[in-house]
């Protein structure tokens, strides 16, 4: 068979360009095909992008369900001496703090040596004790040295480090509690070669609350006020003053998330239903019934009542009122009383009484409808698949037709050269003959 490249050699035919004409002609059959499934996919990414901003509403609406959004509380403490750190189930209120002593870890201190890597020619064990822990035994002999015993205990599980320290006529070896206070004090009972002298007391620390006396084994001082974590850093001159109390910033901006992911669907919604009249265009899900549903579900699940006996039963009644344009806008005012005023009643509004219930349950069941499996966006979406795919074969099967069909145009042109070729030869020939007939005659 010849080529595509050798057609038209024998009969001078531009039968090369004819047949590449033939198959650009062709091809155009495949062009609705390719425009179908460019508007299927489309379409596609236009779902994608709803379900992005519904997963992402979902998720703000989420986080108006738990009680914890409607505890939260902030502090401010005065002066350096103490920092603090609140978490759920602290209670709002003022407290004056004063320290008056740092826990602290036990240090004692070997006597001197000579070096830290040499022999020390000694023998013996050394013997102590952390807290209420068993006895650590500690054996040493000649040829170790102070780095080696040093080592040595380290490598136990006491309680207690040991470093070396050189004060300036000799080295010195350090036991040091891992812990603060008085639970993990040392005591010792070695020989004579390794006696320790105390040189800084374990200790607890002290302070007061509200004039109560609190003694911690730690600077960390948790739960001497309720949800409440006090890291002492020094001791007081002055009494540091305390306030916890709700952080209404916090809650108001958990329910502006949720307003501003609403609005975010909303206008993702606009978008991929709009109709430009000047231009003639439209969105790309614009009479969509899928999308239609949604909107439909969404602005349903925003204006049904909360009926389990609350202060609140509507958005509107905390100042979150629907707009002309189907978004949302908060009246700052009338929430800012509510969380001041009402926490536990806006709390219930949102998370009901169980917390398991109320508006953002609600909500969330209605954005399972929507985005669960088996729900809308995904037989919206597995249909649209499915019609891929469904084109994807077409579009093959196409191909298939459209090169069986050049094939037979290429094999039509091969023969019609081959003839041509035949025929200009033989005319050619006779033309010869003719002329040689002629001439016999003249």
């Amino acid at each position: 068979m010849a080529s595509i490249a050798s057609l038209g050699i024998g009969s001078g035919l531009d039968l090369n360009g004819l047949l590449s004409d033939l198959q650009a002609a062709e091809n155009k059959r495949l062009e609705p095909i390719a425009a179908q499934q460019s508007s299927y996919k489309t379409r596609l990414s236009a779902f994608g992008k709803l379900e992005s901003s519904l997963s992402a509403l979902r998720d703000a609406a989420s986080k108006l369900g738990d009680p914890a959004t409607f505890t939260a509380v902030g502090s401010e403490i005065t002066g350096s001496a103490v920092s603090v750190s609140t978490s759920e189930g602290a209670e709002a209120g003022r407290y004056k703090i004063e320290v008056s002593q740092l826990a602290q870890a036990q240090s004692s201190a070997s006597k001197g040596f000579d070096s830290k890597s040499d022999n020390l020619g000694l023998s013996g064990t050394l013997s102590f004790t952390v807290g209420s822990g068993d006895q650590i035994d500690v054996d040493y002999a000649d040829g170790d040295s102070l780095s080696d015993i040093r080592d040595a205990i380290n490598a136990k599980d006491s309680g207690a480090r040991a470093s070396i320290i050189n004060d300036g006529t000799g080295y010195r070896l350090v036991m040091t509690s891992d812990e603060t206070g008085t639970d993990s004090s040392i005591s010792f009972s070695s020989d004579d070669d390794f006696s320790f002298e105390t040189k800084v007391d374990a200790q607890n620390a002290k302070l007061t609350v509200n004039g109560i006396d609190i003694e911690s084994q730690t600077n960390t001082v948790e739960e001497a006020v309720q949800g409440v974590t006090l890291k002492l850093d020094a001791t007081t001159d002055s009494p540091a003053t305390l306030t916890v109390s709700k952080d209404t910033e916090a809650m108001n901006a958990s329910v502006k998330a949720f307003v501003d992911a609403y609005n975010a669907v909303q206008k993702t919604a606009d978008t991929l239903t709009a109709y430009n009249a000047d231009t003639d265009t439209a969105g790309l899900l614009l009479g969509d019934s899928t999308m239609r549903t949604i909107e439909s579900r969404l602005r349903g699940a925003l204006s049904t009542p909360n009926d389990d006996g609350g202060s609140y039963s509507l958005l509107s009644n905390l100042g979150i009122e629907r707009q002309l344009d189907g978004t949302l806008k908060i009246d700052s005012d009338k929430l800012d009383q509510a969380l001041t005023d009402n926490t536990d009643g806006v709390s219930q509004f949102f998370a009901g009484a169980d917390g398991e219930s109320g508006f953002a349950a609600s909500f969330d069941k209605t954005m399972g409808t929507i985005l669960d499996s088996g729900g809308s966006l995904e037989a919206a979406t597995d249909g649209i698949d499915s019609t891929l795919e469904s084109l994807s074969d077409r579009y093959s099967r196409m191909q298939d037709s459209i090169s069986s069909t050049i094939d037979r145009y290429r094999k039509q042109f091969s023969q019609l050269d081959s003839l041509v070729s035949q025929m200009n030869s033989m005319s050619s020939y006779l033309t010869q003959q003719f002329s040689a007939l002629s001439a016999q005659t003249q």
